[in-house]
Order: structure tokens, then C-alpha cells, then sequence
């Protein structure tokens, strides 16, 4: 089957593997993804698990974990073009990816080689997904207001609180859970502490699912903790170092993830709207020959283009170990919000057309409101950069946590291990 090959653009930050995970990432998302396309999208109501298990087979969410604990090695490059492909062709399934490679980059980061032998392996043979379990209903995605709490008790930790927006919430086998185990007054930056919950402990509870404005089939569901106990051997990162884990987490796999997924998304706007235009008869010709409607499509490549390149330069530079928080953080917020511009844009140059439910630009116009509030809103983004150009960073994680995969351009081609889905 045929593939859309790298831009040219981008070939300064691809390897050969780069290119053969691209194109292998290609053929599945149109042999094994947009099948189920439209399935998903009629039962909006419906947790997509077949996907999950159909990533989980191909071990792609462990596309950062070392091949020590049997990950692919592959690094954040690789991660963004699996990400970016299949957000192409479906941004529910890039997002089921995307969601559980947060919590892995969590413990590739802060766990302890024994737990990283415990968890690791089992996102690598698919037969644990995890989540990150941070948002709280009133404190939302603001961090230093989490209320979920954890007491020590012995031996154990003794949870309770709620979450919501829980990426894959009801796919997951364990979440992350970031808890304030300091008495209140005590700072945010060493209040709070992280935990692998498994999600058959007693006392976790996750509400049934419900159906959102896009990204249907993937959930994003409300986790209830009513006094869950789980050991110590649980807690990722030392006590009151919870803030650490979750913003390092976001900022190196949040921020780059949703970037990519923003990004498949903006390509099939431009895409479908500039074949709408060379195609739809007017005065003679087509709508392409106007000048002021030229002008407009010639915007949203040029924003396109833009987000390409910022999304893959930030992740080149995690990926050789370059400071790049800054970076990814840009990434983020200039490829939803560039992609947010063309889809206002396609949706007006489509007329009436947009509106129709058997025609795909309603479904990416929905599916790309859900790339501003995680890993941070526009807002915060600014904040963040605000801090950049002050030289007031408190922290640059990915000077602080390098990671380095797939950076050596050889021509050893990659070799995905494909495995029985669970």
C-alpha cells in the first residue's frame, strides 16, 4: 500500500528508522484505524478498546521505554510520528496512544529500577495501559490546588479524593496519582506525591463513560478514591516531589503528544479543503482560481507548514538531549492554536458542505477543541514562555531528565515486534 512520504522539511530530523516507522505507521492507521472510523463515530457512547489493543500489539506504547525492560527504545521522534499518523486518520485513536505515554514517561523518568521492572514490561507486551490521574473537578488542571489526598498509615498509603478527565480512564489497569501528603500551608512544590494505583484496588471507582463533543471512542472518564491503600512500593518519586513528576511529565510527553495530534488533524484540514476548492465548479472554473479564496488556503498551509516544523524541531532536540522545554511548550500551543485558525477556515470555505455528518470536517473541527486544555491551556503556555524570554525558568526538565534514542543515523531499518493483541 502506498504512503505519503516525509516532507522534505522535516528530513533534518529524521533517520532511516524514523522513515520506516512513518511509513509502517501509515499502512495501520489505514488498514487497521479508519475502518473502525466510522463505527466510532456512531457510538460516541462507546469505550474503542479494539484499538487499544491493536496499538498494544505492536508495543507502540512503549515506543520510549527502553529495550532493557522490552520497549522499543525509540525515543520522542519516533513517538510524535506514530502520534501524528494515526492522529491523521483518527485523533480518538492517536489520543488512546498519546494518553498512556504520559504515565510511562513518568516512571522512565522517576521510578526506581525495580518498579521500572514491575510496570515497564507489562506496557511493553500490552497487557497493562496506564493513565495519569492529576485534574480534579475544582481545582481543574491547576496542580497546586490538587485536594486528593494521601496518609501514611504504616506500611500503606491510604487515598481519597476524585479525578476527572482521566485519559483513558477506563481502558487503564493502573494510574498515576498525584496526592498532597503535606499538611496544608506547606508549598505545592513539595506537597503533593505520586502513586501507581492499580484499578482493581478496593475503594477506586471510575464513572461510566460519557460522551464528549469529539474524540468519540476514547475515554476521558472521572476516577472516585475512597480511602484506596496501596504500599509504599508504589509511591513514584520521593514524598512531597509529586509536583515534579506531574509538570516534568507534561512539559517532555503532554506537551509534544498534543502537539502531534494537532498536527495530523491540521494536515487533513488542509488537505480535504483544498481538494473541496480544486473540485467544487464556479464562474467557469473551480473556487481554487479566486484569488481572495486562494489567499485563505494559502494561510492555513502557511500555518501548516509552521506547526510541522516547530512540532518535530522540539522533539529532534529532546531527543539528542538539548534544552527544550521552551520548545515543546511553543509546539503545544502554536500547533492547536494554528490548527483552530484552519478549521475555522475550512469550515467557511466549505458553505453548507461542513455540516454534514457523512463528511469528515465536522468530526476534525470537534476533535481539535480537545487539544487546548491538557498539558496546560494557551494561557499557561504564555505564562510558561513569558518565563523563557525573563530567564526566570525555574526548572529546565529536559536539561534535568535526558533521554537519547534513535539518534544515530544509520540505516538499520526498524522492525516493529508485532504481538498477539490482548
Amino acid at each position: 500500500m502506498p504512503t505519503t512520504p516525509p516532507p522534505s522539511a522535516l528530513q533534518p530530523y529524521l533517520t532511516p528508522r524514523h522513515i520506516a516507522l512513518w511509513q509502517e505507521a501509515d499502512i495501520f492507521a489505514a488498514e487497521d484505524i479508519a475502518p473502525r472510523v466510522t463505527r466510532m463515530e456512531a457510538a460516541p457512547g462507546r469505550v474503542e478498546r479494539k484499538v487499544a489493543s491493536l496499538l498494544a500489539s505492536r508495543s507502540w506504547f512503549a515506543v520510549t521505554v527502553p529495550a532493557e525492560y522490552g520497549g522499543m527504545g525509540a525515543g520522542h521522534v519516533a513517538k510524535t510520528i506514530l502520534i501524528h499518523r494515526i492522529a491523521r486518520v483518527s485523533a480518538a485513536a492517536a489520543a488512546i496512544l498519546q494518553a498512556t505515554l504520559i504515565p510511562v514517561g513518568a516512571l522512565i523518568n522517576f521510578a526506581t529500577p525495580e518498579q521500572k521492572k514491575h510496570w515497564l514490561p507489562r506496557v511493553a507486551d500490552g497487557s497493562q495501559l496506564l493513565s495519569i490521574a492529576s485534574t480534579e473537578p475544582d481545582a481543574g488542571g491547576h496542580i497546586g490546588g490538587i485536594e486528593t489526598t494521601a496518609e501514611r498509615d504504616g506500611p500503606e498509603w491510604m487515598i481519597t479524593g476524585s479525578k476527572v478527565h482521566i485519559g483513558n480512564a477506563h481502558l487503564a489497569g493502573a494510574h498515576l496519582v498525584i496526592a498532597r501528603t503535606a499538611k496544608p500551608g506547606v508549598s505545592a512544590s513539595r506537597a503533593l506525591t505520586a502513586f501507581m494505583v492499580e484499578s482493581d484496588r478496593t475503594g477506586l471507582t471510575v464513572a461510566d463513560h460519557q460522551a464528549g463533543l469529539g474524540l468519540h471512542g476514547f475515554s476521558a472518564g472521572r476516577l472516585g478514591l475512597d480511602h484506596v491503600r496501596v504500599p509504599d512500593e508504589n509511591r513514584v518519586g520521593e514524598v512531597g516531589h509529586g509536583l515534579d513528576v506531574a509538570q516534568s511529565s507534561s512539559i517532555l510527553y503532554g506537551r509534544a503528544n498534543l502537539a502531534a495530534i494537532s498536527l495530523g488533524l491540521h494536515e487533513v484540514l488542509v488537505e480535504t479543503t483544498a481538494s473541496y476548492l480544486k473540485n467544487r465548479p464556479r464562474y467557469g472554473g473551480s473556487l481554487s482560481d479566486h484569488p481572495v479564496i486562494r489567499g485563505r488556503i494559502g494561510e492555513m498551509e502557511s500555518r501548516l507548514r509552521d506547526a510541522r516544523v516547530l512540532t518535530y524541531q522540539a522533539v529532534h532536540l529532546r531527543d539528542h538531549s538539548l534544552a527544550c522545554d521552551a520548545e515543546l511548550i511553543n509546539a503545544k500551543y502554536r500547533g492547536h492554536s494554528y490548527a483552530v485558525q484552519s478549521a475555522q477556515d475550512a469550515m467557511e470555505l466549505h458553505g453548507g458542505q461542513a455540516f454534514s455528518t457523512d463528511y469528515p470536517l465536522q468530526r476534525l473541527w470537534r476533535d481539535i477543541q480537545y487539544t487546548y486544555p491538557p498539558a496546560g491551556t494557551g494561557e499557561v503556555q504564555r505564562i510558561r514562555l513569558a518565563d523563557a524570554a525573563l530567564h526566570e525558568d525555574p526548572i529546565q526538565w529536559s536539561v534535568r531528565l535526558p533521554e537519547t534514542a534513535w539518534t544515530r543515523a544509520d540505516h538499520t531499518p526498524h522492525k516493529t515486534p508485532v504481538r498477539s493483541a490482548p
